[in-house]
């Protein structure tokens, strides 16, 4: 049987089998990894950030200490509903459901976060997806991407190759890459 490990279902059905199944929230692993994103977007301040594929809103509570607002979309209910209740005390976190690359909130950004999604595309999508994020960032804005760099049945892409596609986006210019002990993270400014 195959499944498409793309779909709301699938998603849903992860959610529903268990509360935080990539261990968000207590991993050593995603620990270090929202440490290094915070390190890279670097002491500024955001006006308004995106996250897609926020997940239980882990990462979104952080963000929402260096953001004046922060826009966070995951594509399951549960979730969402989950990250709601974990950022229910911050005024400046919007959880909403939705995915890419049919939902991308309003107005333009000056931080993306586009952490652990990426492959969950084909090449072709993928490319769409980062082309229309990269249009929505103001200028002197960042986009920011890490991702796992492990394999799993469930991805279409690996992690290295979601960061060479994001590498081919005429409106982003490479600033900083580092890489970890199991994943990547690259930050681009808008050209």
């Amino acid at each position: 049987m195959n499944r498409d490990t793309t779909s709301q279902a699938f998603f849903e059905m992860k959610y529903e089998e268990c509360e935080d199944p990539w261990s968000f929230a207590k991993s050593a692993y995603e620990q270090q990894r929202y440490e290094a994103i915070l390190r890279a977007v670097g002491d500024r301040r955001y006006r308004r950030a995106f996250e897609p594929g926020c997940s239980i809103g882990v990462l979104s509570a952080k963000l929402a200490g260096i953001c004046d607002s922060v826009e966070a979309v995951d594509i399951s209910p549960t979730a969402v509903a989950q990250a709601r209740e974990r950022t229910k005390h911050l005024e400046n976190v919007r959880t909403t459901c939705g995915a890419l690359p049919t939902f991308i909130p309003q107005g333009t950004f000056d931080l993306i976060v586009f952490s652990e999604i990426g492959y969950y595309f084909t090449e072709e999508v993928l490319f769409a997806v980062a082309l229309a994020l990269a249009n929505r960032i103001c200028k002197s804005g960042v986009f920011l991407a890490a991702h796992w760099l492990g394999e799993s049945p469930d991805h279409l892409l690996s992690g290295d190759r979601v960061h060479e596609i994001l590498n081919q986006i005429p409106e982003l210019v490479l600033r900083h890459g580092e890489r970890h002990a199991g994943f990547r993270l690259d930050v681009w400014t808008r050209a």
